[in-house]
């Protein structure tokens, strides 16, 4: 998407952000997050229509469900590595003649157990 440009060859709304950061110093509104994406705004803005909240709400909502997410996928990786290595263990350390066949404990001629 072309942004027009003025007269001093600035696009207005990086005439915006220029301004804002002038007049508030670094510290001045806490932490800061600027993000050159048209397309993040555009998505962040639809998002506020939508639920009614400002920008900062519906980007602080969406940064900490996607964050919830990636934890929850690594978490379950982890948690799969060790079920993995323990199994392993197990069976490392199981005799050799030992399988995972349970016909002995069903009677052969009806199905139930002996």
């Amino acid at each position: 998407m072309n942004t027009p440009a003025t007269t001093s060859g600035v696009a207005p709304r990086a005439q915006f952000y220029h301004i804002v950061s002038a007049i508030y110093q670094e510290g001045a509104m806490g932490a800061q997050l600027n993000i050159k994406s048209e397309d993040a705004y555009r998505l962040a803005s639809r998002l506020s229509e939508l639920t009614g909240e400002n920008l900062t709400t519906v980007v602080t909502k969406a940064l900490r469900t996607e964050l919830d997410r990636e934890e929850r996928l690594r978490e379950k990786a982890a948690l799969e590595e060790k079920l993995w290595t323990i199994a392993g263990q197990i069976k490392a350390n199981m005799p050799p003649d030992v399988t995972s066949e349970h016909n002995w404990l069903y009677d052969d001629e009806t199905g139930l157990p002996v």
